[in-house]
């Protein structure tokens, strides 16, 4: 590969988890078999939601596209992974890291936005259960997911934008699985003051902003809560936010531990390591947790695959 001091760089290295080649028939393994329980699993989501009346309702209707997200999330970066270890090719093209990195982004930043709309569901629902139909109307589902998809895109393609000034040198290995963003900036010679800039301040407001609407709205959800006064209703109560939380819980606690691991000296291998928690992990268990104890997701399938009750 010829290497430039120049804008018109024709690829990047990535160079993935390990080099060794007794370890890429493990990793191939590994990585296959966790994306088709991740797209079987959300798709079986989908599935019960769509074929089932029942599941017609604000709730679901955001799970089923959280779970459609989460399919095109993982991939995203996963097949491009298992290309690359089956071939022991390891090179990915300017324009596919770019439009990698755009997608990447667009995705999680939906992940992270329909799961602040499913805590504002959850928050309705208890806190103001006798207007729960009214407030959560098919016309505020359908706009919350759109405004949702548009500002995550609108996100996406500042930060492509920022990327595309950028120039490189002759370092082009990414030590990653994928074309990250912050590695991207990170292996660019020209000044990326800006870059940072934008990349912080876009974390802080569309990332901290839905987490702080989501532990306000459990805040008030967990005192709602504590004001029923039979056992049973709390547990009702509890029940039907309890997987979202965890969810919510798994997405953010995978986030921060990437931040954590990018954070610290030689930290390369290990933020790596530390993403697969949320960009194949999370999105194979979201499935899991809310269909394993949902009698509704569970039922609806039943009755989708035996044809009866």
């Amino acid at each position: 590969m010829k290497l430039e001091n120049d804008t018109r760089i024709s690829e990047f290295l990535l160079l993935g988890f390990s080099e060794k080649p007794e370890l890429q028939p493990l990793l191939f393994g590994l990585f296959l078999s966790m994306y088709l329980i991740t797209l079987f699993g959300n798709l079986l989501i989908i599935l019960a939601v769509s074929s089932d009346s029942h599941l017609h309702t604000p709730m679901y209707f955001f799970l089923a596209n959280l779970s459609f997200v989460d399919i095109c999330f993982t991939s995203t970066t996963i097949p491009k992974m298992l290309v690359n270890i089956k071939t022991q090719r390891k090179v990915i093209t300017y324009d596919s890291c770019i439009t990698q990195i755009y997608f990447f982004i667009l995705f999680i930043g939906l992940d992270n936005f329909l799961l602040t709309v499913m805590a504002y569901d959850r928050f309705v629902a208890i806190c103001h259960p006798l207007h729960y139909t009214v407030i959560m109307n098919s016309r505020l589902c359908v706009l919350l997911v759109l405004v949702s998809w548009i500002m995550s895109a609108l996100h996406s393609l500042l930060e492509n934008l920022m990327v595309l000034r950028l120039s490189f040198c002759t370092v082009l290995e990414i030590p990653h699985f994928f074309c990250e963003l912050d590695q991207i900036i990170q292996l660019a010679c020209s000044d990326t003051f800006l870059n940072n800039m934008v990349m912080y301040f876009a974390t802080v407001l569309l990332v901290g902003g839905p987490l702080a609407w989501i532990l306000y709205s459990y805040s008030k959800i967990i005192s709602s809560i504590c004001g029923i006064s039979s056992a049973q209703g709390k547990y009702k109560a509890f029940s039907t936010c309890a997987s979202h939380l965890s969810v919510v819980s798994l997405f953010y606690c995978a986030g921060l531990g990437v931040y954590l691991s990018s954070a610290a000296p030689q930290s390369s291998h290990a933020s790596a390591v530390a993403s697969v928690m949320y960009t194949v992990v999370t999105p194979m268990l979201n499935p899991f947790i809310y269909s394993l104890r949902n009698k509704e997701i569970m039922g609806a399938l039943h009755v989708f695959f035996r044809g009866k009750p």
